[in-house]
Formats: C-alpha cells, sequence, structure tokens
C-alpha cells in the first residue's frame, strides 16, 4: 500500500475528527473545513505551518520521535493511533523492515506447528484459534471450529472473519452488534495496512471487501485504528443460542503477526452452560463426519 497516500488519509481524517472546541480554541464562524485547519494543527503542535503541511502531504521520512509525538498530542491520538502513526514513520523510513512479518510465498501454507495445535486442542473450556492480521483462520481448537461454523462451512482459503463479517449474510445472525464487529473488524485491518503495507494479500482483500461491499468501503475510507487485545463480545450461534464471552488475544513470538484468541464465558453463567452444550454438539457433529467418511 502507498505509504504516503496513507498518511495522507490518515492524518487529515484525524484533523476532521477534531473540533476547535476540543482543542482549547475559538471556533469562529465562516469555517470551510471540518475539524481544525492545518494553521491550528501547527499552532498545536509548535511546527510551522509549511512542515505540518509537508507532513500532511505524506512526507514522515526523516522526521523525528518529538515532532510525531506532538503532532499525535495536537491531534489528541489515542494508544492505536498514536502506534499506528509512529509505524507509518517507521516504514517511511524504511526502519520496519527487520521487524515486518516474513511474507511467504504466495504457494507457501502455513501449517501450526503440532505443539500449538496440541495446545489448542488442550484448551476445552472455550473457543482458542490462531489468527493472522487478515483475519484468516489458521488453526483452531475443535470448539472454535464448532464456534465458527459458518466460516469452516467455506473453503480453507476462504476461511477469513472479515470476508464472514462482510460478504456472508449468516454474519448478521452470528454477530447481534453487527456494527460493532464491522467497526473492529475494519479498524484490525488498517492497523495491520500500517503494521505490514507490503502485504499482496492483505492489498488484495482490501480490494476485492472494497468492491463487494459498501459496508466495509465506507469503513475503510474513515482510518479508523484500534488495538483489541481484551474485552466482552455478544454472539448468537444457530445450535446453542446466545453467548456472552470474555476474550484475550495474545500475540505469539514464536510466529510474529499472529495472534492467539481465547473466548471464555463467566463461571456460573448461561453462558458457559452454552459452551458446555456447543462442545457436545460439536463432538456429535464430529463423530457424524467420521462415519461418513468411513462409510463411504
Amino acid at each position: 500500500m502507498d505509504n504516503r497516500q496513507e498518511v495522507r488519509e490518515f492524518l487529515t481524517s484525524r484533523r476532521a475528527k477534531i473540533t476547535p472546541e476540543q482543542a482549547g480554541m475559538p471556533s469562529g464562524s465562516r469555517r470551510r473545513v471540518p475539524g481544525l485547519r492545518r494553521s491550528e494543527v501547527a499552532a498545536l503542535a509548535d511546527v510551522s505551518v509549511e512542515y505540518y503541511a509537508k507532513l500532511e502531504r505524506g512526507n514522515l521520512a526523516g522526521v523525528s520521535p518529538a515532532v510525531l509525538e506532538a503532532v499525535a498530542r495536537a491531534l489528541q491520538f489515542d494508544d492505536a493511533e498514536r502506534a499506528h502513526l509512529l509505524q507509518l514513520a517507521r516504514t517511511a523510513d524504511g526502519s520496519d523492515a527487520l521487524t515486518r512479518p516474513r511474507r511467504r510465498r504466495a504457494k507457501e501454507q502455513w501449517t501450526p506447528h503440532r505443539s500449538l495445535q496440541w495446545t489448542l486442542d488442550a484448551i476445552t473450556a472455550g473457543p482458542a484459534f490462531v489468527r493472522n492480521g487478515r483475519m484468516d483462520l489458521l488453526a483452531a481448537n475443535q470448539l472454535a471450529r464448532a464456534f465458527y461454523s459458518d466460516v469452516y462451512d467455506s473453503a480453507p482459503s476462504q476461511r477469513n472473519l472479515a470476508r464472514f463479517n462482510f460478504l456472508d449474510p449468516a454474519s448478521r445472525r452470528f454477530y447481534p452488534d453487527w456494527d460493532t464487529f464491522a467497526d473492529t473488524c475494519v479498524a484490525l485491518l488498517r492497523t495491520e495496512a500500517g503494521r505490514n503495507p507490503h502485504d499482496k494479500d492483505l492489498h488484495d482483500l482490501v480490494g476485492e471487501l472494497s468492491t463487494l461491499s459498501e459496508e466495509f468501503r465506507t469503513r475503510w475510507g474513515a482510518h479508523n485504528v484500534r488495538h483489541h487485545g481484551t474485552g466482552t463480545k455478544r454472539f448468537h450461534h444457530s445450535a446453542v443460542g446466545e453467548l456472552t464471552l470474555a476474550f484475550e488475544g495474545l500475540e505469539m513470538a514464536a510466529e510474529p503477526g499472529l495472534t492467539l484468541t481465547i473466548y471464555t464465558a463467566e463461571p456460573g453463567s448461561a453462558s458457559e452452560e452454552g459452551l458446555r452444550l456447543l462442545a457436545t454438539w460439536a463432538a456429535t457433529q464430529e463423530a457424524d463426519s467420521l462415519t461418513k467418511q468411513a462409510a463411504g
């Protein structure tokens, strides 16, 4: 992805979100732009208007950390936005080359180490799965395969949570809070695009979703980013009904760029009972599948 364009659109979109009142400046009248003017951001960041205009044109190469921090402070960035700006600057400098996830060849299929699959299979209280920054499902325990049964009904190359979210009508049922999931999904992809801008598969996925989904295209243009390590989500599974689950996302030190996510339910809750029912349903489904294979 074009780093200069990404920088330009990201800074412009952040500037448009901050009102003069939020920045402690007089609003005045007859403002022709939403949010702050470039001159106002420059004043808040204590840089010249010309210098800030250069940054907003997409030129972050060689910009000092102090200036980046001043811009982040002026635009009232949260932690995810600040990290995204710093990553864009590292990409502009080329200093991200050694920390960038290794690019696999087009025909190279990632498979989990045996020990990782053993670890996933040992987690029996909740769904556990590994995904990459593109939201591809790469490995899972039995409960996760049952939990995401709509996704696992697809071909292995199509098992992608973003594609499911925006292109499969079943996602509207599975995610009762669909808009929130959609916002989060796109923000994670946008964050990944800043972290790994040379990922052709990500570029292709974004192109596909932008072409086929106006909901995705609108959100992608907002340039929102976020961190997504813990929280609670609501689901509606076709076999067991409503589930409210907490999740933890763990970055995998042995596989940079991959995340292990584990869902759990509050002890003693209806959702915990729902996960037990899901485990029974999953075991039955797997047994039926093995029986059919043996008969075939």
